[in-house]
This record gives C-alpha cells, sequence and structure tokens, in this order.
C-alpha cells in the first residue's frame, strides 16, 4: 500500500508521517510548495499522475476566525479542491480519504452528533468544510470522510501547546467552561486513517461520513486542568462562559461526537484523549 498525502506540516499529516515509517508503509507527503491548494487542478494533476494506491487529504484552511474574512480563500481550500482531489482520485479509481470537522453543525443541545444528523455551520469555516463534504459524496467513488474536533500533538498550533505557553508566563488564565467536546489526538487520527486505507486497499473499505474523536467529553476548561495537573506553579483555571470571550466565529457549544459508526464498520475505538495528552506532554518536555 502506497499513500498520497496532502498537508505535509499539518499535526495529523506529522504524525502519519511517523506512522508510516514506523510501519513501513511507503508514503509521499506534499505541503503547500509541492501542491498549491489554491490551485484545484495542480492537486487534481498531483492525483492523476500519482502512483500511490490511496489519496489522504490531510490539508485544510483551519483559521476559524479569519477565515470569516477570507471567504474565496477558505472556501478554495475547503471545498472546491477536495472536490477536485475526489474528482480525480474517482477517475482513477482511488480511495480517498478526506477529514472534516464538527463545525459543520450548529452546536447546539447536549447529544452527541450522528453522521446522519443535519449539518447547520454557524460559520465560514464551518460552511466550506460542510461545501466540501457535499462536493466529494457528489463525485462518489470509493471515499471516506472523518470528521473530528479539537485536535491537538506535540506540533503545530493547538490548545495543548498554546496553554503551555501562555502558562509559563500567567499566574491565572481564563478558560471557557460552555463548550464541550472531544479532544483528539492527532496521533490517534493518523491511526485510524491508516487502518481505513488498509481496508480500502484490501478491498474492504466502506464509504461514507463518520465521526472519530476522543472520549470522555470535557468543556475547554476541563480540558485546561488536565494539561497542568501535577505542574508545579501551574496557573489557576478562571472559568468563563463563551459570551465573555467574543471571537469573530461563533464556537459551537456542544462538539461532542457520536463515534459508535466508525467502530461498528472498521473496527476503530475512540481514543482515550487523557492518554494522548500524556504522550504529546512527555514529548514536548523531552524537547524542551
Amino acid at each position: 500500500m502506497r499513500l498520497l498525502v496532502f498537508g505535509k506540516n499539518g499535526q495529523v499529516a506529522q504524525e502519519l508521517a511517523l506512522a508510516c515509517a514506523r510501519d513501513g508503509v511507503p508514503a509521499r507527503f506534499l505541503s503547500r510548495d509541492d501542491a498549491d491548494l489554491t490551485l484545484p487542478m495542480a492537486c487534481a494533476r498531483e492525483i492523476s499522475e500519482t502512483d500511490a494506491d490511496i489519496v489522504i487529504n490531510a490539508a485544510a484552511y483551519t483559521a476559524v476566525d479569519a477565515a470569516e474574512e477570507n471567504r474565496p480563500r477558505a472556501r478554495l481550500i475547503n471545498a472546491i479542491t477536495p472536490s477536485e482531489m475526489a474528482r480525480a482520485a474517482q477517475g482513477r479509481d482511488l480511495p480517498f480519504l478526506h477529514i472534516s470537522s464538527d463545525y459543520v453543525f450548529d452546536g447546539s443541545g447536549k447529544i452527541p452528533w450522528r453522521e446522519e444528523d443535519r449539518p447547520d455551520p454557524q460559520g465560514v469555516y464551518g460552511r466550506t468544510k460542510f461545501a466540501g463534504e457535499t462536493g466529494i459524496q457528489a463525485i462518489g467513488g470509493r471515499y471516506a470522510i472523518l470528521r473530528t474536533s479539537w485536535v491537538f500533538s506535540a506540533h503545530g498550533t493547538n490548545f495543548v501547546r498554546t496553554m503551555r505557553r501562555l502558562g509559563g508566563s500567567h499566574d491565572a488564565l481564563n478558560v471557557v467552561d460552555d463548550q464541550r467536546g472531544g479532544p483528539t489526538p492527532a496521533a490517534a487520527i493518523a491511526e485510524a486513517l491508516l487502518r481505513m486505507a488498509s481496508a480500502f486497499h484490501a478491498g474492504s473499505g466502506v464509504a461514507g461520513i463518520f465521526h472519530f474523536s476522543g472520549a470522555p467529553a470535557v468543556s475547554w476548561a476541563d480540558f485546561a486542568c488536565a494539561i497542568f495537573a501535577g505542574q508545579a506553579n501551574a496557573p489557576a483555571i478562571n472559568r468563563i462562559p463563551t459570551s465573555a470571550y467574543p471571537t469573530p466565529a461563533k464556537r459551537p457549544l456542544n462538539s461532542v461526537l457520536d463515534c459508535r459508526k466508525i467502530f461498528k464498520t472498521y473496527g476503530i475505538e475512540q481514543p482515550d484523549w487523557r492518554a494522548g495528552l500524556r504522550e504529546v506532554l512527555a514529548r514536548l518536555e523531552a524537547e524542551a
């Protein structure tokens, strides 16, 4: 099995690279210089000319607030280009795996979101991610869309690294406590993608949308407390409502995903984010 992966420098792709190296899976990772996501046909051409067996799109425009002011760019990267990637993959009969987001939902209620629930994105980022999903589905072929949430790792920009940076210079941090979700280790997403890719390569892959996020569900404030647990001179965590921390893009209050379908279909269990957090913190300490 050979992989072609878009988004070389993202959190998930970096973990994919580590997993592929560990497992001896040949993979080519494309950076922005190799494949500009604002050029849909150039990305499609990479797929048309590849010798890979599986295509994974781990790239996206993830700057949620900036997307409100950069709608054309966000739409290109999150909707138009993934659709053209899927079209090129379908033309070659190559499985196409794509990462999407909990932001396709409106964040209402308290029940975990299921794959069949009606999307109602509230901002540009969510709308462009949903448009990418519908474009891929319309093209068909052998595809799988993996919706996830609250991704973290030892690299890139994410909540864990931000908290550690701010915690080093503040005695107290204000953290939102009325948004709930499932923090998801990027390494776990990489493992899930490899499992799904292997299934498609073996001819047993199932097309569709699948939810995958960490458990148990927590608030951002709960997550922050876990990050600093046991740390000497840890900052105090002040729990605040979303209304006290206004942002250009509306954040979903309920980002919890129901992940039973991916377990039933692929045997992939929800990861315990607490174990993933311990591994990430250990890696950050080792690097420091």
